[in-house]
């Protein structure tokens, strides 16, 4: 055997012998959540989206997919509902209209959707 095939042998074995003594410094993987949109809700804004660019298309069923997927990268369902609740409600006539027109929360939420859902048709070319 020539000195070279020795080194290459030894140092092998080094590197096998280390590795199988090392200790397990990896955690255990633990499920996450990607994000917590229901699949119904998903669906529900998919559709609405679709409907308002001009039609279930594939294109436009895919840009709205992705649309959906930014948001829900970026806000909880929690929030994402709320500003939506909002919005509804704010169209609300008086001093009950009031409640959800005025509240801080109601008009950050509503910035704050408004910011994701352009940044989102910015990424997925929703036209």
């Amino acid at each position: 055997m020539s000195k070279t095939t020795l080194l290459h042998c030894t140092l092998i074995t080094v590197l096998l012998s280390a590795c199988a003594s090392a200790p397990e410094t990896v955690p255990p993987l633990e499920p996450t959540i990607v994000n917590d949109f229901p699949t119904r809700d998903r669906v529900e804004y998919v559709l609405n989206c679709v409907a308002q660019h001009g039609g279930l298309t594939y294109i436009s069923q895919y840009a709205c997919g992705c649309k959906i997927d930014k948001i829900a990268e970026k806000m909880s369902f929690n929030d994402f509902e709320s500003a939506k609740t909002f919005g509804y409600l704010k169209s609300t006539p008086g001093d009950a209209g009031g409640a959800f027109r005025d509240p801080k929360q109601a008009k950050d939420l509503g910035k704050r959707l408004k910011e994701v859902e352009a940044d989102a048709e910015k990424q997925c070319f929703v036209k």
